[in-house]
């Protein structure tokens, strides 16, 4: 909504609305005045459920539109206006950035991400998933990118026609949940509108709108290593249910494997005081480095291995306390990243 008005009629106006606007009430939503702006006028309303008053008044109206301000409070700003001004009333909910993005897509960047973003609430700003443009060896892509601190999952696609330009911008977890909600239901295309502060899905005859995140993601390149020099490739399947198979008797707190990687072999083990040993070996791994013990989460490496579609997993590590790249051998789209622990 966008629109101008002469203060002596928006104030004569705000007069009449906001002595019916009770200072103190239980319903917040009382507490403000209605705009609506529409065909040259601008109505005004507020009710106390006993009482309601509309009154209109000229303008030029720019964008049609409505919103709720808080009745006193606008009052007194324009009271305190000088006479003969021309006041402009401008909201903020313009989308200015729109693209789509088929479902698919759009079903990808969630769920290959979503697993990693924080639940820890002192650090707001990684309760989300960030989005925004780039390149990557000068192709133009749209990333999306989630971390807790302990492991980050990166994922990118082509950049979709308008998305050029966009602002970074952070999704709230429970936003990513209900969207992911509208996108399995088979729908082609999901439209995506946004701003610096909210975000619109269209998807079929469904809208979803929210608030964004108010804060900075952290530079996550940063965390990315780019000297890695060991080289481990294992069939996924067989690895992820060799994990799910050793980590039954790792500690509920810790959930820690141990793999110890040496020419041609791998070593999955767990121990815990409580329920001993647990060791498997997988034949048919690639590595040609020196040898590696490393230790990580157990569930860690499970959500990575689900987000793994071929049949190859690369894991490219540098020693025993550094952080490991996670791969999908044919799959380049898609980068993982993942803390090691002491074991």
């Amino acid at each position: 909504m966008k629109l101008i008005v002469e203060r002596a009629a928006l104030l004569r106006a705000l007069t009449h609305v906001q002595s019916v606007v009770e200072r103190r009430t239980t319903i917040p939503i009382l507490s403000n005045v209605l705009l609506r702006a529409e065909t040259g006028r601008l109505a005004l309303s507020a009710t106390d459920m006993d009482l309601e008053i509309i009154e209109r008044v000229s303008v030029q109206i720019d964008r049609e539109g409505r919103t709720t301000a808080p009745a006193h409070t606008l009052y007194d700003i324009v009271r305190k206006l000088r006479e003969g001004a021309q006041v402009e009333i401008m909201t903020s909910g313009e989308l200015p950035h729109n693209f789509a993005l088929p479902a698919s897509e759009l079903r990808t960047l969630i769920d290959r991400t979503r697993f990693a973003i924080s639940t820890e609430e002192t650090r707001y700003y990684l309760n989300g998933i960030y989005l925004h443009a780039t390149k990557n060896d000068e192709v133009p892509v749209i990333r999306a990118v989630a971390t807790d601190g302990h492991r980050l999952a990166r994922v990118e696609m082509v950049m979709p026609e308008g998305a050029a330009g966009m602002p970074g911008i952070i999704i709230p977890r429970k936003t990513v949940l209900e969207l992911r909600k509208l996108v399995d239901e088979g729908e082609d295309e999901a439209q995506i509108s946004l701003s610096e502060t909210k975000i619109r899905f269209i998807v079929g005859e469904a809208a979803l709108t929210s608030k964004l995140i108010d804060g900075t993601f952290p530079d996550y390149d940063r965390v990315i290593p780019s000297n890695n020099d060991k080289i481990l490739e294992v069939n996924c399947k067989e690895f992820a249910d060799a994990i799910e198979r050793v980590s039954t008797i790792s500690t509920e707190k810790s959930r820690a494997v141990k793999l110890a990687i040496e020419n041609g072999s791998l070593v999955v083990s767990a121990t815990s005081p409580e329920n001993g040993t647990a060791v498997e070996e997988l034949d048919g791994v690639r590595y040609s480095a020196s040898p590696l013990e490393i230790g990580f989460n157990s569930r860690y490496l499970t959500d990575i291995a689900e987000q793994i579609k071929g049949e190859g997993a690369q894991f490219v590590m540098s020693d025993a306390g550094s952080p490991t790249i996670v791969r999908d051998s044919a799959d380049p789209s898609a980068l993982y990243v993942l803390m090691p622990m002491r074991v």
